[in-house]
């Protein structure tokens, strides 16, 4: 949340430049306040594990939200109740007609299919095209990020040889971000994906910002003003032991897979993991839900004028 102090305190300027949300007296006295009606439009398999993870993240802040869930109108999931899906998901052709303040995409296991191949892509690029006349800010999460990205600028996902997986290293690009207040300068982030975005790709295009990367793993989340769209490649969402759940679960089926790197304890899967990333989560999407907060229309009817 904002503090609101004089603009003509010396104070004023300073916090504003390191990105502290700071607010005049006469912008604070026109601010108006209601619900922030954010939508998920969630393309994972386990539906209720991955609503949970972002519900708890934007849920975090003094604001009110309403939180509408969605999914592909035709899509069927196999993995979550029909139960489950009836009574709290919406399909998107029933919500279209209505007005977001953001959008949350989620990512989907589906990286080795180009995204032409994917069965719901035509009815997803839709909803790509709806957000720049229906939704203030979204929110592009991993394979939902790349697709997004690759819609709007063309920028290609390159299969990898091995599985980027694990905790890895992160640097803070634009610290005076407004999307990265009160972020370190070095952290680390799960990630989990057989593909990735290249850096030189991302910055021939002007209009997209790179604010966070990894030496290891490549761009992690990148600012598209142009579109009022954030891309992110990893999984600041990932609750302590999803990490170990894939892993598990790969072991399992006998598919090959390595130690996720950095996780566990001296890299034992025999030893429980630690969560390292959980602080750096509730800031960004709280900085997220706290930028929309700023900058949206108070008439929803308005988004997207």
């Amino acid at each position: 949340m904002p503090i609101k102090i004089p603009e003509t305190l010396p104070a004023f300027d300073v916090l504003t430049e390191e990105g502290v949300m700071v607010m005049g007296e006469d912008r604070a006295a026109r601010q108006d306040i209601r619900p922030l009606q954010i939508g998920l439009l969630n393309l994972m398999p386990k539906k209720i594990q991955t609503e949970t993870q972002f519900a708890r993240l934007i849920g975090a802040t003094p604001l009110q939200i309403d939180l509408t869930l969605i999914r592909m109108t035709e899509h069927e999931t196999r993995n979550t109740s029909a139960e489950h899906m009836e009574a709290f998901y919406k399909p998107f052709q029933d919500v279209k007609t209505r007005k977001f303040d953001g959008l949350i995409i989620t990512g989907a296991p589906i990286e080795h299919l180009p995204f032409e191949n994917v069965t719901y892509w035509s009815e997803l690029t839709e909803v790509f095209d709806w957000t720049q006349t229906h939704v203030h800010s979204t929110f592009g999460v991993c394979w939902g990020g790349m697709a997004m990205i690759n819609y709007f600028h063309g920028v290609e996902k390159h299969l990898l040889d091995h599985k980027a997986f694990g905790c890895f290293r992160h640097q803070n690009l634009a610290p005076a971000s407004p999307y990265l207040r009160g972020f370190s300068d070095d952290f680390v982030i799960p990630v989990s994906r057989w593909t990735e975005m290249k850096q030189a790709e991302i910055g021939a295009k002007p209009a997209l910002r790179t604010l966070l990367g990894s030496d290891r793993v490549g761009p992690c989340l990148v600012e598209d003003p142009s579109h009022r769209a954030l891309y992110i490649f990893n999984h600041f969402e990932y609750d302590s032991g999803t990490l170990k759940e894939e892993y598990d679960r790969d072991m399992d089926e006998g598919t090959p897979i390595n130690v996720p790197d950095n996780y566990y304890p001296d890299d034992d899967p025999a030893r429980e993991p630690l969560n390292r990333w959980r602080s750096h989560a509730h800031l960004l999407y709280g900085n997220w839900i706290n930028e929309i907060y700023q900058t949206t229309q108070y008439d929803l009817e308005q988004i997207g004028t």
